[in-house]
């Protein structure tokens, strides 16, 4: 989860950054005139619808994912535990089978 987490970092922070970038455009916009002023105005509120879909897959992509993963985490918990306590088990044999070798010497 540590990878995933760390990959839905980077692309929040992305988003974040065009975000960012939209803004420096509006700032560099309000300084042009004419017809220059009215296209940029376009391509800034196109890149506002863009970026607001993209940020709304990826908080739907986000939970979805964590949905998942914590539903297989609740699936496989019993599993862990039982390997957990037959893990425990044989390293208790272990130890017995290396006392009874030094033991013996």
């Amino acid at each position: 989860m540590a990878t995933k987490k760390n990959s839905f970092d980077e692309v929040e922070k992305m988003l974040q950054e065009i975000g960012t970038k939209i803004e420096e455009l509006i700032e560099k916009g309000a300084e042009a005139t004419g017809e220059a002023k009215e296209e940029i105005e376009k391509k800034i509120a196109e890149l506002r619808a863009k970026n607001a879909g993209l940020e709304e897959e990826f908080k739907k992509g986000k939970a979805q994912f964590e949905k998942s993963f914590k539903k297989k985490q609740k699936d496989i918990e019993p599993q862990l535990k039982k390997s957990k306590k037959h893990f425990k088990n044989g390293f208790k044999q272990l130890g017995k089978a290396i006392q009874a070798l030094i033991g013996k010497k």
